[in-house]
């Protein structure tokens, strides 16, 4: 029997704190990506704090890279927010599908929660809620998890990161590509969701080849949430 909506929209402590230790696994690995990035600003010639505080508000390892290569003496305010907005449209589209969850929450809570979405803990909850079960502590409690691991990992980065010259040669680029793919596999199965996965995934793959750099991104969200909100699932 599928919960009622009180149940799916529960956000305790007990839920915050099984989130947390549910995602703390994906989130060591995190350590790694944000321990490259520490060490990556450093010899970019950012402070030390301005790395810390860049990755725990802006908490957006993609954009906080792609910032870096902008970086310098005099930097370029437009075509950095040109490229952060690009990097992080996707997020757009995962607000609308958190908001049915979320809109009973005060406004405070609400941007609390939304300020640590990230790909892995928008993935779980949203694969909750279609099974029918709360997901919201998964959401919050898994976030709070990943912020936490990528700002120690950048605080390695920043003393210790010159130990690992290139993360990328351990494989660990991949878990996070992993991780996700296991959260669609293992997600909805029905016609519908094949469809609107296969024209995401090859709106992206133009994209990649034709557009501009991180457009990908972008256009394959929007093209796989464009078909899923002109095909609504028929409802029971």
């Amino acid at each position: 029997m599928a919960n009622t909506d009180a149940e799916l929209q529960r956000l305790t402590r007990n839920d915050i704190w099984a989130g947390f230790k549910q995602l703390t696994p994906i989130s060591l690995f995190v350590v790694v990506f944000g321990l490259a990035f520490g060490l990556a600003a450093t010899q970019t010639g950012l402070t030390d704090h301005t790395s810390l505080l860049m990755s725990a508000l802006v908490f957006a390892g993609a954009s906080q890279f792609a910032s870096l290569e902008l970086w310098g003496t005099h930097v370029p305010v437009v075509p950095l927010v040109v490229t952060v907005f690009a990097v992080n449209a996707r997020h757009l589209l995962m607000g609308a599908t958190l908001y049915p969850y979320l809109r009973h929450l005060p406004p405070a809570k609400r941007y609390a929660v939304m300020f640590v979405v990230s790909d892995a803990n928008w993935a779980m909850p949203m694969q909750a809620f279609n099974l029918g079960k709360p997901g919201l502590g998964i959401l919050f409690g898994g976030g709070l998890a990943l912020w936490t691991f990528w700002v120690l990992g950048t605080w390695l980065g920043i003393y210790f990161g010159s130990a690992i010259q290139d993360p990328v040669s351990l494989g660990l680029d991949m878990v996070m590509g992993c991780f996700l793919l296991a959260m669609v596999v293992g997600g909805k199965k029905d016609l519908r969701m094949l469809f609107i996965w296969i024209i995401a995934g090859c709106a992206s793959m133009l994209a990649y080849w034709y557009l501009p750099a991180n457009s990908h991104v972008v256009v394959g969200a929007l093209a796989g949430g464009l078909l899923g909100a002109l095909w609504m699932e028929k409802s029971k």
